[in-house]
């Protein structure tokens, strides 16, 4: 019943987005040539409506592609909302370059911005709107799920806390099957079921969609009985694997001749291709940057030698990309030290270390643009997890966990954990959950979104000292 209810919504869902791309079109047709030109009208709509419904079939592929027509009860919004976005944007541009190809002149690009506008917030308004009327529906007791949960271990329990505090997600416990010899009647409120034996009959006179399995390491031994009487009722299964706690929530799965292996920790960016973009990206983007910037880096160099004796550039050994260390390039901020006191302070908010110039500088991150030049040898990228001291490496790396994670990709100027407010003497453990998020959810649009947010609040920051 679940998978005839979840056809019939994709199906309404698909035939939503059809009538969306018309009526979207069809209105910001009427702005442009109604309300912006006073009716001047230069192109009729059935003309116009053509290139837009030839273009239908590429929206749907690409909403297929980005997997908007899968299942949502626990998929986050924000998800939804990007792959809308990047669907409308990668349309658009198809179909400004087939209007070319084919050298259709008579088409208002106007027509096309005011499309991708009300086309975009029009779907993610509909997928809203959606969403709101299944949590309430299975709230209400519709659309439910009946699962049934195999195992009473704490990661069956981290199981049922998580259904009780999301209720939208309509999942229904109809009860707990535990393992072989437990002499429980309940479990976090469920009622018991009977045994592992007992899965067979409990399946066939049952009303369960799919199975819950949650058997500790020591009960590996009846998962195959599991797995086989849940199969042989037709009864989707789901495994939360006990060591749940040490791997992310999306593992990459390895095939080494037939043979499944679970990378505990994937990485975009080991993708050549991948990482063959951000690295261009990262020499074209510095070298612009270096370009628009050579002004203010003159006057800072100047005022650097001006206003303290020493080097105008500071060199700091920083450990980066598989654990190797380089000299990262900053604009001199203190008086010159030697290595001995230099190699284990952490700056503070009144550090006596630091010049008046310095200490400008630190306060709008001028003193980082040299490391621009750091980013065109190799050391570092624009974006990624900011490099440390050997020192403090070998200290942190002791007390917290996976931080050495953090050098399976080029350290960056700026990153996701500087912009979210973990710069400076903040929480380390904050910053390297950050940090992993970032390397396990690489794209190149995170990117841009990084960037685009040191821009506006990242360069002055309360915690750059």
């Amino acid at each position: 019943m679940i998978r005839e209810n979840q056809r019939y919504l994709n199906r309404l869902q698909v035939f939503l987005d059809l009538l969306l791309i018309i009526i979207s079109y069809i209105v910001a047709y009427c702005i442009r040539f109604y309300l912006l030109d006073n009716g001047t009208i230069s192109l009729s709509l059935a003309e116009s409506l053509k290139p837009v419904i030839l273009c239908i079939p590429v929206y749907f592929s690409l909403y297929n592609i980005f997997d908007i027509y899968s299942t949502r009860r626990t998929k986050p919004f924000h998800i939804e909302v990007s792959s809308i976005v990047k669907t409308n944007i990668l349309a658009s541009i198809l179909l400004m370059v087939g209007l070319f190809t084919f050298k259709v002149i008579h088409f208002s690009r106007g027509t096309l911005i005011i499309f991708f506008i009300l086309n975009t917030c029009a779907t993610i308004s509909v997928r809203i709107g959606i969403r709101l009327i299944l949590k309430k529906y299975r709230r209400l007791g519709y659309n439910l799920k009946h699962c049934l949960v195999i195992g009473a271990t704490d990661s069956s329990a981290l199981f049922l806390d998580k259904t009780k505090r999301n209720p939208h997600w309509g999942y229904n416990i109809v009860g707990i099957i535990p393992s072989s010899g437990s002499p429980i009647k309940k479990f976090k409120g469920y009622p018991v079921l009977g045994q592992v034996a007992d899965l067979e009959e409990i399946l066939a006179t049952k009303s369960i969609d799919i199975a819950i399995v949650g058997v500790s390491g020591a009960d590996l031994s009846e998962l195959g009985h599991i797995l086989q009487a849940c199969e042989k009722a037709g009864i989707k299964t789901q495994i939360i694997p006990y060591y749940h706690q040490y791997i992310p929530a999306k593992p990459y799965m390895d095939d080494l001749d037939g043979l499944p292996v679970i990378d505990i920790r994937h990485v975009p960016l080991d993708n050549v291709f991948k990482s063959f973009i951000k690295r261009s990206f990262d020499i074209l983007f510095s070298l612009v940057a270096i370009i628009l910037t050579s002004p203010l880096l003159i006057f800072a160099a100047v005022m650097t030698k001006l206003t303290s004796p020493g080097p105008i550039i500071y060199k700091q050994e920083r450990v980066g990309l598989n654990r190797q260390s380089f000299n990262m390039y900053k604009f001199r901020s203190m008086r010159v030290q030697s290595k001995s006191e230099e190699k284990n302070k952490w700056t503070t908010p009144n550090d006596p270390r630091k010049t008046k110039w310095g200490s400008f500088m630190r306060k709008t991150s001028i003193d980082e643009l040299p490391q621009f030049f750091n980013v065109l040898k190799g050391d570092m990228s624009v974006v990624g997890p900011r490099p440390e001291r050997p020192y403090f490496v070998d200290k942190f790396k002791e007390t917290i966990p996976r931080y050495m994670v953090k050098h399976q990709v080029r350290p960056g100027i700026t990153g996701w954990a500087q912009i979210t407010g973990f710069r400076g003497d903040t929480s380390i453990e904050g910053r390297i959950e950050h940090d992993l998020y970032y390397i396990e959810n690489w794209t190149f649009s995170f990117d841009l979104k990084i960037i685009l947010l040191t821009v506006f609040k990242g360069f002055i920051n309360k915690n750059a000292y």
